[in-house]
């Protein structure tokens, strides 16, 4: 009968104990099945569409200027801070910030068109069906309707000061053709303008609940080397129930003195 020593018994148990350790090692870094992302918590529409109803505004200074002039990284609503104006483009643009305070449509009230509109300091609302998306802004009650039935552009030579918008859904991203725009409008205080050939491409993300993210692609050979894109968050205006009434015209005749204030005027006095 073969006896085997204490030392030998220990070192096989060890030799079996390694064995156990290192098999359980390679089990738990072999590779598990892959984790899909998961999905964006966001309020939808009864046919699974996100919901984009709501009242929302953006919380910059992009209608002043859509250039950051601090040069702070990450701070331009502008891809790469630069607008690639064709020569002639840049000089107009020039002009016209020279000028900004005759010049600028929006000194006469002129509507400001698609996309200034979206990023001034004016909320507004979206109501949204399977067919339509429209935006009811606070500025001068001016409205935009967003057709998603499939039906074309208006052809004819008819120009729009907000545009002609036909959207379709992309995943979860509203994407909009903006067509058929007036040469009159600016895309901000600072000059920055368009010729009649303007085409854009906006997307309506929205990233959560309260978040909606809001992308311009613009495109205009006659004023730009390239295209471009205008990029931004929306804020939703949780403290809101309604949009409230700016009067462009109004205001700005009651601010020169051309008749006497309203007391009942929900603007304080300054």
């Amino acid at each position: 009968m073969f006896f085997s020593s204490p030392r030998r018994v220990s070192i096989a148990l060890y030799i079996s104990l390694a064995a156990i350790f290192i098999a359980a090692l390679s089990i738990s870094a072999a590779p598990g099945p892959v984790q899909a992302p998961a999905a964006r918590i966001i309020p939808r529409t009864a046919d699974g569409k996100p919901n984009l109803q709501g009242i929302w505004k953006a919380n910059n200074k992009a209608a002043t200027d859509l250039l950051d002039k601090t040069s702070t990284p990450g701070k331009s609503v502008v891809e790469g801070n630069q607008i690639p104006y064709l020569p002639a483009a840049a000089t107009k643009k020039q002009q016209n910030f020279a000028n900004r305070k005759t010049a600028d449509p929006l000194e006469k009230c002129f509507m400001p068109g698609v996309p200034r509109l979206m990023y001034m300091n004016y909320p507004y609302q979206i109501f949204q069906t399977k067919e339509h998306v429209a935006i009811t802004f606070e500025w001068s009650q001016v409205y935009r309707l967003i057709y998603l039935n499939g039906s074309p552009a208006r052809t004819g030579g008819l120009e729009f000061w907000m545009g002609d918008s036909r959207g379709h859904w992309e995943g979860d991203s509203l994407v909009v053709d903006v067509t058929n725009n007036i040469d009159k409008t600016w895309f901000d205080a600072a000059g920055n303008h368009h010729s009649d050939a303007l085409r854009m491409t906006e997307r309506f993300t929205m990233l959560n609940a309260d978040t909606l993210q809001y992308e311009v692609t613009v495109h205009d050979p006659k004023v730009f080397s390239k295209d471009w894109k205008i990029s931004m968050p929306l804020q939703r205006q949780k403290n809101m129930t309604r949009v409230l009434e700016f009067q462009c015209q109004a205001e700005k005749e009651e601010a020169n003195g051309d008749f006497e204030r309203d007391p009942r005027t929900w603007y304080p006095k300054k």
